[in-house]
């Protein structure tokens, strides 16, 4: 396959395989997406055609040696797939089923359907979520919906001596809270938190939401005093208030069914240590909703550049969720 043999784009998941059916024009392809096929040297960001190209065996595998630094580079360099034994191809397989399916794929069945063990495909999975959970640093602004949920077991599923006191409300002990924050119609940025007092949401609410934009939220007191930088709407779910003046919650109430839906349906159970990953995932795909599979993963693609998980920090033990940036 050359240059002019790359197809600008595909349909479907069937005319992907079918359109890259190896290693090679897999790689082509990654370089179509991220360098527009003019290799860019990562170490010294010069854009040169005629880079070196370091044959190994008598065969160019993509490796290029820089015209003016000297230093030697891949696509790869730099991405999640960089320093990854298993084949390009594979991880642009897992890349396109992972974004596009609604509800996520196990890590038991990636492995069955790569042929690679279930340790190797959950790192892949690992890798790709850290990717989808780069923050932009563009605040939300416009009519903007905050809303907590929790992630854990029911206690009415508990063996007798693993039952606790309180389980439900936000009150509950034993599961994980989410902060959610959504621009209404638009996308969503969750954030796992140690608690839901206001020392913990309001920080991550007046980082995340533009001043001056209509915030609403419902009646928790963790939300209180808002207003002096919001149009602070309040929904008083307690006494069965659901939309007022036509403003409501339940587009980020919407999501949060989605993700449990997601997690327990298709994972069954995620650690509180891994728990923002998997919000991660499911606010990516929600966020790119709009646009078909094909783009995701073209986008997908183009946004792997300065962002890879390595397997050591992604198994640390007592590690907190990364703060936003």
């Amino acid at each position: 396959m050359n240059n002019n043999d790359i197809p600008a784009s595909f349909t479907s998941f069937a005319e992907m395989l079918t359109q890259l059916p190896d290693d090679e024009s897999c790689r082509k392809y990654l370089e179509l997406i991220r360098w527009n096929s003019k290799p860019t040297c990562p170490h010294c960001a010069v854009i040169d055609e005629n880079s070196y190209q370091l044959k190994v065996k008598g065969e160019f595998k993509g490796l290029y040696k820089c015209r003016s630094c000297r230093e030697r580079f891949m696509v790869t360099i730099g991405t999640m797939f960089e320093g990854s034994h298993i084949p390009l191809r594979k991880w642009f397989i897992a890349l396109y089923i992972f974004s596009s399916h609604k509800k996520g794929i196990s890590s038991h069945q990636l492995a069955n359907d790569l042929g690679i063990t279930q340790k190797s495909a959950w790192f892949m999975l690992s890798r790709m979520r850290y990717v989808f959970g780069i923050y932009s640093g563009v605040q939300f602004e416009g009519v903007v919906q905050a809303d907590e949920t929790y992630i854990g077991g029911e206690n009415k599923n508990r063996h007798a001596n693993k039952k606790v006191l309180d389980s439900q409300g936000r009150s509950t002990k034993d599961k994980v809270p989410i902060l959610g924050i959504m621009e209404t119609s638009g996308k969503v940025k969750t954030q796992v938190i140690l608690d839901t007092k206001a020392r913990t949401i309001k920080p991550i609410i007046t980082d995340l939401v533009k001043s001056g934009s209509i915030l609403v939220t419902d009646e928790w007191t963790a939300y209180k005093g808002l207003a002096s930088e919001y149009a602070h709407i309040v929904v008083n779910h307690g006494r069965s208030e659901y939309v007022k003046d036509n403003f409501h919650t339940n587009s980020i109430e919407n999501f949060w069914g989605l993700l449990k839906r997601g997690i327990y349906g298709i994972y069954h159970q995620v650690s509180p240590k891994h728990l923002h990953r998997y919000c991660d995932e499911f606010a990516y795909r929600f966020n790119s909703r709009k646009i078909d599979s094909n783009e995701r993963f073209d986008f997908s693609l183009k946004n792997t550049e300065n962002k890879r998980l390595m397997y050591k920090d992604l198994i640390k033990k007592n590690v907190s969720p990364e703060p936003l940036d």
